[in-house]
């Protein structure tokens, strides 16, 4: 009988695509994958994520991966992302579904080892029932990870000196260079001052941080050339909160779509964008695109873009994620603008194979909400990036792009010239004896060891 590895992946896009490239991964080393999927009905808005899921299913063989929906749950609480109780929900909602996950596990031929997603941590209880090893993916960065573990720490010597506003004076924290408090609290949508007022929501931080300690591993979406000074910190005491001493980590990044990347994939070749860039000079397009979240902007700043652009006699490729048809795309952009930029630009309205559009010879330029798995890419195909984060980690990955990887906001050839020598490193990370690779078979070796 093949043993079979079981994914939970979270309920967003930037965490889910990650989690699939794992799958292919773990294929690769001959192991069945089963994906446990959290009911995406649940967050009845998420088009984006129903529609990533649904990529997936029909580009995976079912011989190989299996897809199980999880039971809907009674009355589940709100996960609207501007929620002010989001995460608190979400958390809810992880542990509401404890008893489908168990359930499923429990008929899985062969369970060998369950990957949980750092989104849904607190799924450990479920797995440990059944004894097997249990891995958490990290699907972000080294370095936010490391903020994310300080954050309790942080909080509790700030309710030492009373709390209140966070100063001007960036923070000084483990394995990334000075920072504002505001792009650390913005992890969960919070300021300093929020966080530790609200004792439930810095409770559930706490807690999200020591459950990482409960997994026999962490994988993280990284490599060591990339990160090694946030790596470093991950294995520095100083980086836990009191007690918490974290597993060992795996750096076994890029997860990136590989396939999807490729200049010769027929699917995503027929894409409109790609035969678009087709006909565009190389290293002429400015691209702009701002994630499953980022990309629905205000009104007003839809123009304000448009603006740049048509005022920039720029060739662009942009993603507008609010209009929901091309009418609406006319009629939220400036009057004439589509008119005006045709045969240089190119805007449109729905999901584009993102891997592919920066690997394209076309392709000089990212503009990015800073995403991880955008960063990534961006990194993977060797193309320098304007910085626009927008929520979440977004923040700490432009202090990291720009001060530590030097890949972000900076003009010139140097920028360039570090962006490929990162896209070099991703390449050897996944090559016999790169980093990435090495780390991956000291987990293989660990979960036959687990098992015997």
């Amino acid at each position: 009988m093949k043993k079979t590895v079981v994914l939970y992946p979270g309920l967003a896009v930037g965490h889910f695509n990650p989690m699939m490239v794992l799958a292919d991964v773990f294929l690769d080393h001959g192991y069945a994958v089963a994906v446990a999927l959290i009911n995406p009905s649940v967050k009845d808005d998420d088009a984006a994520f129903t529609a990533a899921v649904a990529r997936a299913v029909s580009s995976k063989s079912s011989a190989t991966v299996s897809f199980h929906m999880l039971p809907r749950i009674p009355d589940p609480p709100s996960l609207a992302f501007d929620d002010d109780k989001f995460f608190t929900n979400y958390f809810d909602l992880v542990r509401r579904y404890d008893e489908h996950l168990h359930d499923f596990l429990c008929s899985v031929q062969g369970l060998h080892a369950v990957v949980v997603d750092a989104s849904c941590g607190f799924a450990i209880q479920a797995v440990r029932k059944l004894g097997v090893p249990a891995y958490e993916l990290y699907p972000c960065d080294a370095g936010a990870l490391a903020v994310n573990i300080q954050i309790p720490s942080l909080l509790a010597g700030f309710k030492k000196l009373g709390g209140g506003e966070e100063g001007s004076a960036p923070l000084e924290l483990l394995g990334v260079p000075p920072m504002s408090a505001s792009h650390v609290t913005d992890l969960f949508g919070r300021s300093l001052s929020e966080l530790i007022s609200k004792d439930p929501e810095a409770t559930t931080v706490a807690a999200g941080a020591r459950v990482m300690a409960e997994f026999d591993g962490i994988l993280i979406n990284t490599f060591v050339s990339l990160e090694e000074r946030a790596l470093r910190a991950l294995a520095d005491p100083r980086c836990c909160p009191d007690g918490v001493v974290l597993p060992p980590v795996y750096a076994v990044g890029p997860l990136v779509d590989k396939a999807g990347a490729g200049a010769g994939d027929e699917t995503s070749r027929r894409h409109e964008s790609l035969v678009w860039l087709d006909g565009q000079p190389d290293r002429s397009i400015v691209f702009l695109c701002f994630g499953s979240i980022g990309g629905n902007h205000a009104e007003q700043q839809l123009r304000e873009i448009a603006a740049g652009l048509d005022k920039s006699s720029h060739r662009f490729l942009w993603v507008v994620r609010r209009a929901p048809s091309t009418e609406h795309l006319d009629a939220l952009l400036p009057e004439g603008f589509l008119a005006r930029t045709s045969g240089r630009g190119l805007v449109v309205n729905t999901w584009v194979p993102q891997p592919s559009v920066l690997r394209h010879r076309a392709t000089a330029a990212f503009v990015t909400h800073c995403g991880w798995n955008s960063v990534l890419e961006g990194i993977t195909a060797g193309v320098p990036m304007l910085c626009w984060p927008m929520y979440a980690e977004q923040r700490i990955n432009k202090v990291l792009m720009v001060d530590d990887m030097g890949v972000g906001s900076e003009h010139g050839r140097k920028l360039r010239e570090r962006v490929e020598a990162h896209r070099d490193g991703t390449a050897m990370a996944w090559k016999d004896g790169g980093s990435s690779r090495v780390a991956f078979a000291r987990l293989m070796t660990e979960l036959d060891n687990a098992q015997r």
